[in-house]
């Protein structure tokens, strides 16, 4: 009897953790795939708005175009988040992670964080530079 209630108790864990594998939802933080997911995600967002044509992507709201034309450079960080994810929920499950609950996770990720900086941007370059000749006499550069 005992050895029942204790095969029924470790199936129940042993599927509960499977299920947790199943539902792995980059919103809820997790100690060990938390900063793996943050270090991927500023990554992604640093090399968007270092790249014109992310930018350009970004812009326009296609985030995970953006993402897609600079990811290589975020290899490392994604690896290492697969890897992690392979560990500790079963080998494959790292790159299903990434492909479908992470990258739809980035999408809003970025939004977030590069909306305010890339509308700033926007704002400051929408206004024509000074020119010459409306400064004062005294501002005028001797010719």
């Amino acid at each position: 009897m005992k050895a029942l209630l204790f095969g029924a108790f470790v199936t129940m864990f042993g599927l509960g953790s499977v299920a947790e594998a199943a539902g792995r939802n980059p919103v809820q933080p997790h100690a060990v795939m938390s900063p793996l997911e943050r270090a991927a995600t500023d990554c992604f967002a640093e090399t968007v708005l270092s790249n014109p044509t992310a930018t350009r992507h970004a812009r326009a709201g296609h985030w995970y175009e953006a993402a897609g034309v600079t990811g290589f450079l975020c290899r490392p960080e994604v690896d290492a988040m697969i890897q992690a994810h392979d560990r500790l929920y079963g080998r494959g499950t790292g790159a299903r992670y990434f492909q479908n609950a992470y990258t739809r996770h980035l999408g809003q990720e970025l939004a977030a964080r590069l909306q305010p900086m890339l509308e700033r941007r926007a704002m400051a370059s929408a206004e024509p530079p000074a020119d010459k000749t409306d400064l004062p006499d005294e501002d005028k550069p001797a010719q």
